[in-house]
């Protein structure tokens, strides 16, 4: 049982991806085999959601890093930059008046 759920989990990705229903299913079918408890079976579930909610967090983080960094490398100027630049001009146009 212990190999099971520990293959599920270090599959972050798929334990990020996986909904609630799959999760239940997955540990439905670990206590149909008698290798978790019904009792436990619902604790199983709720720590297995939040390591996935936290796998999915983690991995929203690396992507958001990695994207910022490829756009720093091409010199693509952000959506911050570029409305601070509206904004300075807007003030020139205005003291140009």
């Amino acid at each position: 049982m212990k190999n099971t759920i520990n293959q599920f989990i270090s599959l972050g990705l798929g334990l990020a991806a996986a909904s609630k229903e799959q999760v239940e299913k997955m540990v439905n079918d670990l206590v149909a085999r008698g290798e978790v408890s019904k009792n436990d079976s619902k604790d199983m579930v709720n720590q297995l959601l939040e390591k996935g909610y936290q796998a999915k967090k983690e991995m929203d983080g690396v992507v958001k890093t990695k994207v910022q960094q490829a756009l720093k490398e091409l010199d693509v100027v952000t959506m911050e930059e570029y409305r601070e630049l509206e904004r300075r001009i807007a003030v020139l146009e205005q003291k140009s008046e």
